[in-house]
Formats: structure tokens, C-alpha cells, sequence
């Protein structure tokens, strides 16, 4: 099967790719082993991944979150391609969730994040670059508070503070891939996450929040960058662009320090 050109597009046809891979192993699989069906799901999706990069991209290098970090070919490349084959792996291997995620990114070293994919497989949709969604209506009637997407498992020990003093109702979700989706559609407000995370994390929904006009950044307001030594960035904001100052002024008067 030949791709679209254009690499957003190309983007999108990857992350649809997986995504369907992925359902179709749920359903092969089941859920009787867990443990089984998540790394199935990680490799499976990582080796389709790389397979048709290295086929139809061959020149640029490739950083995943399933492989060895070749850390001097990609920061002498010109273009990267950040992916997480299997974004949200614990959602994957539960019943019932669709709060997981397929991230395909383009970094080059013109224009930084240059074109993103997130594949959605169990809602059905992908959000990407080369048709990027409209900025996110406000809703009417406004919620009476702000809806604050957060993880599951490491919400930041001062997101209590944060929250009361921006009027906000944190909404645990899964993967960081559904989190900066459910911004990217207007289903809560801004996602904040200071738990510890890496490049593959990010990188697709960020550049599909930026190419919505979203505003994404640091904790402390300064920019993400991507292709790093160290592909570890720990922190994020996604959010409306009227909450960022308003968001930022309460994180910063309560987080003491970013793990």
C-alpha cells in the first residue's frame, strides 16, 4: 500500500495503521493475559512503525520508545521521527478503555516540530497535522469549573492547590496521547502534567495542539524542545490560550520543584 505525500499525511496513514493493528490484536488476544496482550500491542505496533519509516522515509532517523536510542545519528539528522507506538499501554490491556493512544512525529531541524499524528483507535479518530482540528469552541453553557485533564497514576503532589486556586475539577485519564486530544476537542480545558515523562510522550499531540493554536509549553512557561540528548521532558502544559497566564501564575506559586 502506498502512502499520501506529505508528511503530515504520511503521519496520519502510520498512526491509522497501528491503530488497526492494535484493535484487531485486542480482539485476537483478549484479556485473559494482560501482561501478554500490552507487550504484544508495544512490539507489534513498534515494528510496523519502523518497518514502513524505514521504507518509505529511509533517510531519517527514528526515536521510539520501544528501541535502543541511537542518540548520535538522531541529533545529526536533519529529520526524526518521534514515535510511541503504544501510548497508554496499562488502558490498552484493560476492557473497555479507549483512553489510549498511537503518537507519530516529525521533528526536523528547520522547523522543530514539523508534523504530527495521534491515532485514537478505540474512538475511532485520529488528529493530525495535514487537517488539523479547529481551535476548541468554548462551551455553552461554560462549565461552572475548569476541567483539568490529569494522569491516573502521577498527578503532581501540589495539583490539589493548583486546582482550588484556578477553580478547576481534575479529570484523571489515561494515556497523555487522549489527555491532549480531550483539549484538542474542547472536552476539558488544559491538560498539566509534571510527573515525569519523554519526548514520545508528547511530542505527536503537541504538534497537533500547536497546529490548533493551542498554547503548549513547560510548567515554568518555557518552550518545549524536542531531539534532546536526554529525550526525558518531565512536564507540560496544554491548554486555551486565555488560561495559560492564569495556569502558569498557579503552578508556579505552588510547585517547588519538577520531578
Amino acid at each position: 500500500m502506498t502512502p499520501p505525500v506529505g508528511d503530515g499525511a504520511f503521519a496520519r496513514w502510520l498512526a491509522v495503521r497501528a491503530g488497526d493493528l492494535l484493535l484487531t490484536l485486542r480482539d485476537d488476544l483478549g484479556y485473559a493475559d494482560p501482561a501478554g496482550l500490552r507487550d504484544a500491542g508495544d512490539k507489534r505496533s513498534h515494528d510496523l512503525l519502523v518497518t514502513e519509516l524505514q521504507r518509505w522515509r529511509p533517510g531519517d532517523a527514528v526515536l521510539s520508545e520501544e528501541a535502543v536510542d541511537d542518540v548520535a545519528a538522531r541529533r545529526s539528522a536533519e529529520r526524526v521521527w518521534i514515535i510511541d507506538p503504544l501510548d497508554g499501554t496499562r488502558e490498552f490491556g484493560e476492557p473497555g478503555r479507549t483512553d489510549w493512544a498511537v503518537h507519530v512525529a516529525l521533528w526536523s531541524r528547520s522547523c522543530g516540530l514539523e508534523a504530527g499524528a495521534v491515532g485514537l483507535p478505540a474512538q475511532h479518530r485520529v488528529l493530525a497535522t495535514d487537517q488539523p482540528p479547529g481551535y476548541p469552541p468554548l462551551p455553552q453553557p461554560p462549565p461552572p469549573r475548569l476541567r483539568l485533564a490529569v494522569s491516573r497514576s502521577r498527578p503532581p503532589a501540589w495539583l490539589a492547590a493548583v486546582s482550588e486556586q484556578v477553580g478547576a475539577e481534575p479529570v484523571p485519564m489515561g494515556s497523555a496521547g487522549a489527555k491532549i486530544a480531550a483539549v484538542i476537542t474542547g472536552e476539558v480545558d488544559a491538560y498539566l502534567h509534571a510527573g515525569g515523562q519523554f519526548e514520545w510522550d508528547s511530542a505527536a499531540p503537541v504538534a497537533v495542539a500547536a497546529a490548533t493554536g493551542l498554547h503548549t509549553s513547560r510548567i515554568d512557561g518555557s518552550t518545549l524542545r524536542y531531539n534532546q540528548p536526554d529525550p526525558r521532558l518531565p512536564d507540560l502544559l496544554v491548554c486555551r490560550r486565555d488560561l495559560a497566564d492564569r495556569l502558569l501564575a498557579a503552578i508556579a506559586r505552588n510547585a517547588q520543584e519538577t520531578p
